[in-house]
């Protein structure tokens, strides 16, 4: 009767230590993930650090450094893709974001190296801003607010890349399309017209801006 009551004193602490030998497995396990995690939100980090400070480069200063820049997006972003799992929702989203940010960009960055090689005609120049191949001179006015739309799209995704010589291009098609404006406007309605006079001034603005930036970088 002893042996028996021993035994059954045995299995009875056993099953009770049972869930602490389980809480510290999961615990363990929790420990081995977490550095995981945190190793892959710290590359994120450093990433989108990377990519935002090689935006910020000159362009003749990125076009030297292209091919190092192309190795180390690549080293980067293939361990960030290995370790995505382990990166929360919205970690994950910021770096599609940000992998899709720099593709954009280093797209125009070789569009930009072989204009510099084999430079654009005006015509191809203003085909590329306004994004298709246009008479300004004859354009109807219905196809006025469009066409100013386009400008203005292209030079808010490309004018933080764009050298002098862009802008320079840039405010000549808009001076084209000024002109033509100024023959067919009474041929818009007044909402139109306002819609024009808006994309001229943020165009005139951001011009501007870029302008200031440039001479406060000089002193």
């Amino acid at each position: 009767m002893k042996r028996l009551s021993f035994a059954f004193a045995l299995l009875a602490a056993g099953l009770s230590l049972s869930p602490l030998a389980a809480s510290a497995q999961q615990t363990g396990a929790t420990r081995a993930i977490q550095p995981t995690a945190s190793a892959a939100e710290r590359d994120l980090r450093s990433f989108v650090d990377w990519v935002s400070e090689k935006m910020d480069k000159a362009e003749t200063g990125a076009r030297r450094e292209w091919p190092r820049m192309m190795a180390d997006f690549d080293r980067q972003s293939q361990r960030l893709d290995k370790v995505t799992d382990s990166l929360s929702v919205q970690s994950r989203r910021e770096y599609s974001a940000q992998k899709a940010r720099y593709q954009a960009w280093s797209k125009e960055q070789q569009r930009l190296e072989a204009q510099a090689r084999q430079p654009e005609t005006a015509q191809q120049t203003q085909n590329r801003l306004l994004n298709e191949q246009v008479n300004i001179s004859r354009a109807r006015a219905t196809d006025l607010p469009t066409l100013y739309e386009h400008l203005l799209a292209y030079t808010r995704e490309h004018r933080r890349q764009w050298t002098p010589q862009d802008w320079a291009s840039a405010s000549e098609v808009l001076t084209r399309l000024n002109t033509r404006y100024e023959q067919v406007r009474q041929q818009l309605s007044l909402e139109e017209r306002l819609q024009v006079r808006s994309l001229q001034g943020e165009f005139r603005t951001l011009e501007t801006a870029r302008a200031t930036k440039e001479y406060l970088g000089d002193k």
